[in-house]
């Protein structure tokens, strides 16, 4: 499916449902593969979940929400009880705190296999009988939504533990671009999501915002870019660093990128457990909000607000390139004025203030998931992400 979940049919819906449950079963059998289907084998970690417990959560949001009919996310709110004797107890993130996720007790992966298959199944059924209204598809395009992006989640957590990627070539390179500045006019554009499709809650409403015109890079920093500023001891100069990235480089004693290591004069990284020469016409990845605002330090330059960003999204410049990683802004993770949550009630509300805007898509995201005007959110010290960066002129 090529076309926006936010505004798919129907059939669509039914065949990227299909489609996401797939995926989301073919990445846990890498899991099992490596020997880490079970939680026991999986090292507890505040960045990822058990994978079983993620097969497991992914089927119980979706029969929440459509089977079951949920008024929102708040416990008690759904209809009836779940196919499993303690779905609920299992898998409701709102009950199971994180490092419980670990000792459970949870089925077996065949069970819970059958049980993802049995829930799509229903799904598909009664998204069959569905009126084609984007109120009635509303929590068939949310659930499509919760799986697409645990999915990326389980492909992050693969590159953390060293299992080896899926068959696809796109996972594992990134073609050349050409390097260079845009000047973007500025003006008044509509920052945000219109009443006309589905629409994250952190996203309304569209709402005019007023910028000034600027000039930001045309690509994502590569990793010979990045490579110079390690090179020219950015990671030991406090100069570039802020406060709170000196807080988090001293905690790491870090003096390049995750995943980086130098061999002699050169660098190698780790790529899904692979150790491989560093592609230098690759954008950096796996830097957080903390290296990326010390490069453009170095470099004197700055990051993009996220208005930057969508603005010159929205613009469709020729020249402009996005969706290779995410990248962060400079801007917190904010409210909108007249914010209200959603159905998932922690979907946003829980992290504002305290996380950073990410925007634009990863090499995983799916490109039903691809939109200018979705907001990804993390917080600043995540380097574990597909996540990179570019830059903006100081004036």
């Amino acid at each position: 499916m090529n076309a926006s979940f936010r505004t798919a049919s129907r059939s669509e819906l039914a065949d990227a449902l299909t489609d996401a449950r797939d995926y989301t079963l073919a990445l846990f059998e890498r899991f099992a593969e490596a020997g880490l289907d079970l939680p026991a084998r999986v090292p507890l970690l505040s960045t990822v979940n058990p994978p079983l417990w993620e097969l497991g959560h992914q089927a119980w949001f979706a029969e929440w929400y459509i089977l079951r009919e949920a008024e929102s996310s708040q416990p008690g709110t759904a209809r009836g009880h779940s196919l499993l004797t303690k779905g609920d107890d299992w898998f409701d993130s709102n009950l199971v705190p994180h490092k419980e996720r670990w000792s459970l007790g949870l089925p077996s992966p065949g069970a819970l296999k059958t049980y993802c298959r049995e829930v799509l199944d229903r799904v598909l059924d009664k998204l069959s009988r569905s009126a084609e209204s984007a109120a009635a598809l509303y929590p068939y395009r949310l659930a499509l939504a919760h799986e697409d992006m645990h999915g990326e989640a389980l492909a992050y957590t693969m590159q953390t533990l060293g299992v080896p990627a899926l068959p696809h070539g796109s996972w594992n390179t990134t073609r050349a671009w050409a390097q260079g500045t845009i000047r973007f006019p500025g003006g008044t554009f509509e920052l945000g999501s219109a009443h006309n499709e589905f629409v994250f809650d952190n996203e309304k409403w569209a709402h005019p915002v007023r910028l000034d015109s600027y000039e930001m890079d045309a690509t994502l920093v590569t990793n010979a870019q990045y490579a110079d500023f390690v090179d020219d001891n950015g990671y030991e100069n406090p100069h570039y660093w802020t406060q709170a990235g000196r807080i988090w480089l001293m905690s790491q004693e870090q003096s390049a990128p995750r995943y980086w290591r130098r061999d002699n004069n050169s660098w190698r990284c780790e790529r899904f457990g692979r150790d491989s020469i560093l592609p230098q016409h690759e954008p950096v990845r796996h830097v957080n909000l903390y290296e990326a605002q010390a490069y453009c330090t170095w470099a004197g330059r700055r990051l993009p607000t996220e208005a930057e960003w969508e603005s010159a999204a929205l613009s469709r410049h020729p020249a402009l390139r996005w969706g290779d990683l995410w990248e962060w802004t400079c801007s917190r993770f904010l409210p909108y004025e007249g914010f209200e949550a959603d159905a998932y009630r922690e979907y946003s509300q829980p992290w504002f203030d305290s996380h950073q805007v990410l925007r634009g898509a990863s090499f995983v995201t799916p490109g039903r998931m691809r939109s200018v005007k979705f907001r990804n959110f993390y917080l600043p010290e995540r380097n574990d992400i597909f996540v990179g960066f570019r830059t903006c002129g100081m004036g």
